[in-house]
C-alpha cells in the first residue's frame, strides 16, 4: 500500500496491518521519519527554528515514483508486504512525515528493503520542501549525503 496523504498516521495501526497482509512474516522493519525542529544550517551557521515545514508534490506522479521504488526493493529482497505513507501539506516540528513498513521471511531482507525504500525516496520521489522560520521562507535542497546513501544501492 502507498499512500500520500495530509493526515497523519497510527504507527501501531500499520504495523498490524502489515501482519495481516504478510503470511509466515519471520520479521518487520519499520521506519517513521519526523519533521525535525531545527534543520542541519550550512557550517559555522545557527540553525533558525523550524516554524513549520510545507510539502508539495504531482499527484499521480508521485504516486507512481513511490510504486517504482517499492517494485525495485520487491525484486531485490523477499518482500511479503510494504507500506509507505508519505505526508504533505504543512507540518510542524515532531509531526510524522514518513512511515515505511516491509514485512519479510527474513530480518535481513526486510532492514534493507527498508532502508532501501527511504534512501531512493529521499532522492528519487517528487516532492518538494518549503521550511518557515522566523527568518523567512526557503525552499530545501536535497543533500549530497542523501544521494550518496542512494548511490550505494547501485553496486
Amino acid at each position: 500500500m502507498i499512500s500520500v496523504q495530509t493526515q497523519d498516521f497510527d504507527i501501531g495501526e500499520q504495523h498490524r496491518i502489515l501482519l495481516a497482509e504478510a503470511k509466515n512474516a519471520g520479521g518487520v522493519a519499520t521506519f517513521t521519519g519526523l519533521v525535525r525542529e531545527f534543520y542541519e544550517p550550512d557550517v559555522g551557521r545557527t540553525a533558525p527554528r523550524v516554524e513549520s515545514l510545507y510539502l508539495e508534490h504531482y499527484p499521480g506522479m508521485t504516486e507512481k515514483a513511490l510504486a517504482d521504488i517499492v517494485s525495485q526493493a520487491r525484486t531485490r529482497w523477499d518482500v511479503l508486504a510494504c507500506r509507505v505513507i508519505h505526508r504533505v501539506g504543512e507540518l510542524r516540528a515532531g509531526d510524522q512525515i514518513v512511515y515505511v513498513g516491509v514485512a519479510s521471511t527474513h530480518r535481513g531482507d526486510a532492514f534493507a528493503a527498508a532502508e532501501f525504500i527511504m534512501d531512493y525516496l529521499k532522492t528519487s520521489a517528487p516532492f518538494w520542501k518549503k521550511q518557515n522560520t522566523g527568518q523567512g521562507a526557503q525552499w530545501i535542497e536535497s543533500r549530497a549525503s542523501d544521494e550518496d546513501a542512494r548511490k550505494r544501492w547501485d553496486k
